[in-house]
């Protein structure tokens, strides 16, 4: 999770312009919003391989997961090309589909959650 996350920052973080067609009109000061949340998912990176940090970490990219959703559903909803994203229902509707396990996944591996396996 934190490579995954980790790549993705730094892609937010490099071109940030590439995102702003998929952040829904509400969204104010969008460019600082995409290069927030790729801050925010170098740093939720970082705070995994840190066992003070890490239920931090797990919390925080889980909010991001949900936060974020808006934008997939746009990016969907709207069929917005993204240069090297598919953009077929194949991709998208897996990729929201699978929100929900991104938002598990983070809280599990922060040692938030055990389900469904118990930790000893």
């Amino acid at each position: 999770m934190a490579a995954f996350y980790l790549g993705a920052g730094l892609l937010h973080l490099r071109s940030p312009d590439a995102f702003l067609p998929i952040v829904p009109a509400w969204v104010p000061e969008p460019r600082l919003v995409v290069i927030a949340t790729g801050v925010a998912e170098v740093l939720g990176a970082i705070g995994l391989f840190v066992p003070q940090l890490r239920r931090a970490a797990g919390i925080g990219l889980a909010l991001y997961a949900l936060c974020v959703f808006p934008a997939n559903i746009k990016h969907a909803i709207e069929g917005i090309t993204l240069a090297g994203l598919p953009s077929s229902w194949w991709y998208h509707a897996p990729r929201l589909a699978l929100q929900p396990v991104l938002i598990w996944w983070a809280l599990y591996v922060g040692g938030v959650i055990d389900w469904p396996w118990r930790r000893p």
